[in-house]
């Protein structure tokens, strides 16, 4: 099995907000039988790792069936509620986790890209050119501009890491969902082939990954690997005691060309409100990486408030302190029709991952049965 540590970061990575990865549209003939080459789960990792594809655009689309209930995001939102970013934030989150989504992508190398959500009458663009990021909101005529600083560019990861900071809660892609699971590989994870398919008219191998513990939601995850390229084109996460897949993302076609320069050109539409955003400087970088819990073997005392991680792989349960917990959550409306009471607290209960929001103010999430968390909980 190839170390999870040799498993790099792809190129077409950015933010979770950024999608990329794609395929080209080549057409089969219809009901055609795909048989490809025999190849071992090791030796499509290593077709991961070695994926070299830098440039391309596409069409994606995302599907999510967790179980939420029906709920009016709009109304969850209204003039009711105190405007701060954590409230936006809630309803992304919600709108990216029920539903379906397509959006379209277009990268040049680390440095380029351009990500348009398409969700009914709204469309919201990510575009990243250089060392300047903008997002943009029709539906508000909002924009963001974040300026990211010299010292942080000669870091590819510094800057996907400023850059997540702020970007919007949205669709991510196959490459980095499928990375965030083969990172992960361990002794609790049995890895095999699947079956040879397409996907976006582009033949594919299949891995599998099967949890070997009972203690998750996690029935298995499944990465379409290109036969050709080596790029994760779909992922598809099954839920215990479900049919339907739980989760799926993937690209429904693409072009491995460059494209056009202009597409990473941004200009704020007129009457559009521009925000400045803040980045952190490159002290700020190495004090959250100096604070981040260095073994997930075992829950670490905060030296901050970033989350704290109990356990690792499939059963993990993270740990959020109640003074990381933005305000707004405890006053949303959404709360009274997303949650349940329970035992200690409330819980949001979905077929792939449960959050438990202690009595306290602290906050428990795992892809785990919910007596996990307040078990977790439980223990201060």
């Amino acid at each position: 099995m190839v170390p999870r540590t040799s498993v790099k970061w792809l190129p077409a990575i950015v933010v979770p907000a950024v999608i990329a990865v794609g395929v080209i549209a080549v057409p089969l003939q219809a009901g055609a039988a795909i048989d490809l080459p025999d190849k071992t789960a090791e030796q499509i990792l290593l077709m991961v790792n070695d994926s070299t594809v830098t440039a391309f655009s596409g069409a994606l689309e995302q599907s999510s069936d967790i179980g939420l209930p029906d709920v009016d995001l709009g109304a969850g939102m209204s003039g009711s509620l105190p405007e701060a970013a954590g409230a936006g934030a809630v309803t992304s989150a919600l709108e990216f986790l029920t539903g379906s989504h397509e959006a379209r992508v277009y990268v040049d190398g680390a440095d380029r890209t351009r990500v348009q959500i398409l969700d009914k009458m709204d469309e919201r663009d990510l575009i990243v050119n250089g060392t300047d990021a903008w997002t943009y909101d029709s539906q508000t005529n909002e924009v963001s501009h974040l300026a990211i600083p010299a010292e942080l560019k000669s870091s590819w990861k510094d800057k996907a890491a400023a850059r997540e900071a702020q970007a919007p809660t949205g669709l991510a892609t196959p490459a980095q969902i499928a990375e965030h699971f083969l990172t992960e590989i361990n002794p609790t994870t049995a890895v095999s082939v699947g079956n040879d398919g397409t996907v976006a008219g582009r033949t594919v191998y299949e891995l599998v990954l099967n949890p070997n513990t009972s203690d998750t939601l996690v029935e298995s995850v499944t990465i379409a690997v290109d036969s050709e390229t080596g790029l994760p084109l779909r992922v598809t996460v099954a839920a215990v005691g479900q049919k339907a897949p739980a989760f799926q993302l993937g690209f429904t076609s693409l072009d491995l060309s460059v494209p056009s320069a202009d597409r990473f050109d941004f200009t704020p539409p007129a009457g559009a409100t521009v925000t400045e955003v803040p980045v952190p400087t490159a002290a700020d970088m190495e004090k959250m990486k100096s604070e981040a819990p260095q073994s997930d073997a075992a829950p670490v005392e905060p030296t901050s408030d970033l989350p704290v991680i109990a356990g690792s792989g499939w059963d993990a349960v993270a740990e959020i302190a109640a003074s990381s917990v933005p305000a707004e959550l405890s006053a949303n409306p959404l709360l009274a029709q997303l949650t349940t009471e329970v035992t200690g607290g409330r819980a949001l209960s979905t077929s792939l991952v449960n959050v438990f929001l202690a009595t306290d103010g602290r906050v428990f999430v795992g892809s785990v049965p919910l007596e996990r968390l307040q078990a977790a909980a439980a223990v201060q």
